[in-house]
């Protein structure tokens, strides 16, 4: 059975605690640009950028990245079809905030950050994730992260968002013994 770890109404005042930390920690808001890690970091994205835009009343590009092509796991994960990159505008010179949902071993973000160098040379990356699980396998560190969930390797956690699939929520699940 599942274990509820946030709601929806959570998700929504993590998100708004998020987007106020983004906005303290970057200074100049023009420079940033978001971009969400499909498949649940670009909806993720979007929040934050409604959000920023509520708090500040200034519109933040927000981008879309797929880093199948870029992963050195694919032998060992499902495969699945890319989904389209959409990087808004040139990079170059801009900060760049990943966005996804959930940080496990880091392989997803160190395959964003080698796809991130397709399109410019940001001034600087940071990461901001919906839930750091830890079990790291690389040297990466989320910026920002709503929830710490810390996890054994016999659990997955489950993000459910309204775009993708019909609601919001986060969950903990075990995984099933062989």
């Amino acid at each position: 059975m599942p274990k509820k770890i946030l709601s929806s109404e959570k998700i929504r005042r993590v998100m708004t605690r998020l987007a106020s930390q983004v906005i303290e920690k970057s200074g100049n808001l023009s420079d940033i640009v978001l971009l969400g890690i499909h498949t649940r970091g670009v909806p993720l994205a979007d929040m934050l950028a409604q959000q920023i835009e509520l708090l500040e009343d200034i519109k933040v590009p927000v981008g879309a990245i797929d880093v199948t092509f870029y992963r050195d796991d694919l032998d060992r994960i499902k495969t699945r079809t890319p989904a389209k990159t959409k990087v808004p505008i040139d990079l170059t010179g801009k900060t760049v905030i990943l966005v996804d949902d959930v940080i496990y071993k880091g392989r997803t973000i160190r395959a964003a950050l080698n796809a991130v160098t397709e399109y410019g040379r940001p001034k600087m990356i940071r990461l901001l994730v919906l839930v750091d699980r830890g079990h790291r396998e690389l040297p990466i560190h989320p910026d920002f992260i709503g929830k710490k969930l810390p996890t054994s390797s016999d659990e997955q956690v489950k993000v459910y968002l309204q775009e993708i699939d019909g609601r919001d929520a986060v969950e903990l699940l075990k995984n099933p013994t062989d």
